[in-house]
């Protein structure tokens, strides 16, 4: 892996993976910002800003940004999490100049107008809309609040009807400049590239309007350790679905714990394909279900590890049932060494074959650089996913498995009681 690293004097990083066998070029740039950033007052910030930076910059209207990526075949987007957002473009390697052009005129010199922000607030309350018309998708963020509570990583990424309809362009521009700034950015790129003509074409496109005329040091988010005050056993919203959707979480690990890539394993080996235990004994063994998987999230100071499954309502009570027997079944007992091996090629092949573009590429940069400050090899992370233990799955899962757990629902349910019962047996 040819990754290589420059700092700015500005704060702002550059991390860069040259893969001369491709014909094309990704670039990213991640902002160390997200919804857990956000105060109750301006919750739904981060996402709301993400959409309005594609609105028109001092040098190029909405078309004109959209329509220069997508004119030579190139794709364009951005997403935003709990703790950072992210713009990024895809291209042909000789239209990597242009991409980074646009890109970054997004980051320095995005207009924010008032008139723009009451459009883009309404189709900010679609996608709520629209989430909330997709209970397997709601129960995520359901879960998230019955477990986190009313803090910042309890609360939805996208805000609340209250929280957009409320947000002034006054409030989410001032949002825009106290936190898109040089040391809170890392661009990154992968592909056809050369380390030193991206640096050189990065710092010409964010050099504009004075942007890197600051001087800073690169920002990692602290890894202070959250304390989860009223996590709620049960968190439930009354639908009339045809299918109870479920997500069953306990704490997990955090990103600095080096214990994540055991909980990897652990979770691959839980639920993490059509082999694993859950799936196995939910869906293959007895048909309770369609959709079974589980899931290790990592933040700074706290983490996840959960289990989703959608079923017949009348069905939900044994489906949380089995995954309690199967969780305290693994505590007490473990894994077979079969199942670890079989946990640990899943994982390292899906990592390898995740690596046969630059976008997937420039994604693992990014995010290693704005999450730990560094970018660990490929072959370290394999081999770090290979040093893996029955032994260490036996006693993360003896510590991980048997704590109080938080079930969300949503379904047909009239209340909670049935399962607390289910959770307190």
């Amino acid at each position: 892996m040819s990754v290589r690293r420059t700092v700015l004097p500005s704060g702002l990083r550059i991390v860069t993976e040259e893969v001369s066998s491709v014909r094309s070029a990704a670039v990213g740039i991640w902002v160390n910002v997200g919804s857990r950033d956000e105060t109750p007052a301006v919750a739904g910030a981060s996402h709301f800003l993400e959409h309005l930076l594609f609105k028109g910059t001092t040098r190029r209207t909405a078309l004109e940004i959209s329509s220069s990526i997508e004119s030579v075949g190139g794709e364009m987007n951005a997403f935003t999490g709990k703790e950072y957002t992210c713009f990024y473009a895809r291209v042909i390697d000789t239209d990597l100049p242009m991409a980074v052009d646009v890109v970054c005129d997004l980051i320095t010199s995005s207009l924010v107008t008032a008139t723009d922000v009451d459009a883009e607030r309404k189709v900010v309350l679609e996608e709520i809309a629209m989430r909330d018309d997709d209970p397997s998708d709601l129960v995520h963020d359901l879960f998230s609040d019955a477990y986190y509570g009313d803090t910042p990583l309890g609360r939805a990424i996208l805000g609340s009807v209250e929280s957009i309809n409320e947000m002034s362009r006054r409030s989410v521009f001032n949002y825009y400049k106290k936190r898109y700034i040089p040391q809170d950015l890392v661009v990154a790129v992968a592909g056809n590239i050369k380390h030193k003509t991206v640096v050189d074409m990065v710092e010409k496109a964010l050099s504009r309007d004075g942007f890197l005329d600051v001087t800073g040091e690169p920002q990692v988010r602290p890894n202070k350790a959250i304390k989860v005050k009223e996590q709620r056993s049960v968190g439930l919203l009354t639908r009339k679905t045809e299918q109870a959707h479920m997500f069953y979480g306990l704490a997990g690990v955090s990103r600095e714990d080096d214990r994540r890539f055991t909980m990897g394993i652990l979770s691959a080996a839980l639920g993490g394909g059509m082999s694993s235990r859950l799936f196995q004994e939910i869906r293959e063994k007895r048909g309770l279900a369609y959709s079974v998987y589980s899931y290790a999230q990592q933040f700074a100071g706290s983490g996840l590890l959960g289990f989703y499954a959608g079923c017949h309502p009348t069905k939900a009570i044994e489906v949380v049932e089995i995954i309690r027997e199967v969780l305290h079944d693994v505590a007490e007992n473990g894994m077979s060494a079969e199942e670890i091996s079989r946990a640990k090629g899943a994982v390292k092949g899906s990592l390898v074959l995740s690596q046969e573009d630059s976008g997937s590429r420039m994604s693992n940069i990014g995010k290693s650089e704005i999450v730990y400050g560094e970018v660990m090899s490929f072959d370290e992370i394999l081999k770090r996913i290979s040093d893996v233990t029955p032994v260490a799955v036996r006693q993360l899962a003896g510590e991980i498995l048997l704590q109080r757990p938080t079930l969300a629902l949503v379904g047909p349910f009239k209340d909670e009681s049935k399962f607390e019962k289910v959770l307190g047996a």
